[in-house]
């Protein structure tokens, strides 16, 4: 028998839980150079789009930030987000609300950032043009 190896589907949206959707979506959509382009009437989802990749933030009502890398509420996942400028993208990840994490395992590739709802991301050169 032969397998069909063509894909069923292609990835439609990244999606992230979160307390407030418009807040982070005004995080992200600056960071990534995205708009919005879905926004329910409740402001319980917000899509942001670049034209060619979707991030979705969904509201949760009991929401819990991620304690990476402590234990307790581990990270579901993160966003990796090449740059060519580490020292430059931190400075404006930052003065578009997000922290740096404490712990860095490779601060000479990757940042650790914070965003606004707790979510670690990664600043880095990897992958970048």
């Amino acid at each position: 028998m032969t397998q069909d190896r063509a894909p069923i589907g292609r990835l439609g949206a990244t999606s992230i839980d979160c307390p407030d959707p418009a807040a982070l979506a005004d995080f992200y959509a600056p960071l990534l150079g995205m708009r919005r382009i879905v926004e329910r009437p409740d402001g319980s989802i917000v899509a942001i789009s670049d034209g060619s990749q979707t991030l979705a933030m969904l509201r949760v009502d009991d929401y819990v930030a991620p304690t990476w890398p402590e234990p307790g509420q581990l990270q579901q996942m993160h966003l990796d987000v090449s740059v060519d400028d580490l020292d430059h993208a931190v400075a404006r990840a930052e003065q578009l609300g997000a922290r740096r994490a404490d712990h860095q395992p490779q601060p000479d590739r990757w940042r650790v950032m914070i965003d606004p709802a707790g979510h670690p991301f990664c600043l880095t050169t990897f992958g970048a043009d």
